[in-house]
């Protein structure tokens, strides 16, 4: 006989731990009942460690179809960054010593960019501050930060705090505030060279 499996995504759609502020618990979903209580089931935790974030940190959908599709945890570039950062071998970073050995011999400029929040879903505002503490530490003086308001990932009116955190940070190591764009512009992914010309 030839069974079939069938592998449907349902964006959204997920099990509270409360559900009584659920609006799927709160829905009336007659059919996909029927499935809980006519075939075998189990639920899955889409978070943090679960999926190979970093602990408390919320899924997304990327995260939780790549962890779909592997059967097991697929730790994210998010979490190896973190390590390096917390470790303290960002700073050993071959490439990147590099490019700061370099900046410094023919005097240029270093330029980062990034989102300035602690969304954790593309960056994390720590991996600023570490690159800025290391650009620090080998003495580079001449480093701009084009920072990207999040607004998606985290409160869409967080990033002035952001700002602030990043700017009290390079006063204690180097660089500083070049530009703010939102991530609206500096970040699409949909070849809309409208906005990123704009950033750009």
């Amino acid at each position: 006989m030839n069974k079939k499996v069938i592998l449907m995504i349902l964006d959204g759609w997920g099990i509270t731990q409360n559900p009584e502020v659920s609006a799927i618990f709160n829905a009336k979903t007659s059919y996909i009942d029927s499935l809980y209580n006519k075939y075998p089931n189990a639920s899955l935790r889409t978070d943090g460690e679960f999926v190979g974030l970093p602990k408390g940190q919320m899924g997304n959908s990327e995260v939780g179809h790549m962890n779909l599709g592997a059967g097991r945890i697929v730790y994210q570039n998010l979490v190896k960054i973190n390590l390096a950062v917390k470790n303290k071998t960002l700073g050993k970073e071959k490439v990147l010593l590099d490019a700061f050995s370099y900046a410094k011999k023919n005097n240029k400029n270093v330029h980062l960019l990034g989102l300035v929040s602690d969304g954790g879903i593309h960056s994390h505002i720590n991996h600023l501050k570490a690159l800025l503490g290391v650009a620090s530490e080998n003495n580079v003086k001449n480093v701009f930060l084009h920072a990207f308001t999040d607004g998606r990932d985290c409160d869409p009116k967080s990033g002035k705090h952001f700002i602030d955190d990043i700017q009290q940070h390079m006063l204690k190591t180097t660089g500083e505030l070049a530009s703010i764009t939102g991530r609206y512009y500096a970040m699409d992914r949909d070849n809309r060279w409208e906005r990123i010309k704009i950033a750009y």
